[in-house]
């Protein structure tokens, strides 16, 4: 049975493989709302008129340092079908230590050197990784938002893009920024 599917209906890895995604860095994230509909609100003359659901979006990006005290949170911002915003890792090397020999129900180290780290650890990111981050963001945001409409849903996975430097950091701050003003150009506007 198991060699039935021979992996033909696994979907790969969106993430950088030799990348651990617990390591300090800002990290550019985009998620999208299921089917890309428009649960968030609507956007009038470059404003964002934000629905309830937007609201909760909103008011839980704000709370992720409350629960993962080694994130900073840069530009955010809520889209009528999708949400931006740069999440921040910044642990102190005594928090470093602590992630990289525990890790959750995994069986492996996080200290690797040029190895594949997605895939050795068995696609289990641990906790305080920018997949746990979001996952638990995208979690809160679903069982809220499904009291006030239970079709709300997101896109399974997430976006994400590893800022590498300043300019780099300046451009997308930028961009998020401005992203309401230029919606009628956006590529997830239908």
């Amino acid at each position: 049975m198991q060699n039935k599917f021979k992996n033909k209906y696994r979907i790969s890895s969106a993430r950088l493989q030799t990348w651990d995604y617990s390591n300090n860095g800002a990290y550019f994230i985009t998620i999208c709302t299921q089917n890309r509909h428009y649960f968030f609100g609507n956007i009038n003359n470059g404003i964002m008129q934000l629905f309830e659901i937007g609201k909760l979006a909103e008011q839980f990006w704000h709370e992720i340092p409350n629960h993962f005290p080694m994130v900073e949170l840069g530009n955010f911002v809520v889209m009528p079908n999708h949400v931006h915003g740069i999440l921040i890792i910044d642990k102190t090397n005594d928090e470093s230590f602590s992630e990289s020999v525990e890790t959750r129900q995994c069986l492996v180290s996080t200290i690797h050197s040029n190895t594949i780290i997605g895939s050795s650890r068995f696609q289990n990111q641990g906790k305080n990784t920018i997949s746990s981050i979001v996952g638990s963001y995208k979690s809160i945001v679903s069982k809220i938002s499904r009291q006030i409409n239970p079709n709300f849903g997101w896109q399974s996975r997430f976006h994400d893009h590893i800022i590498r430097n300043s300019k780099s950091f300046d451009n997308i701050q930028n961009y998020i920024e401005q992203n309401t003003l230029n919606w009628s150009n956006d590529k997830f506007y239908t």
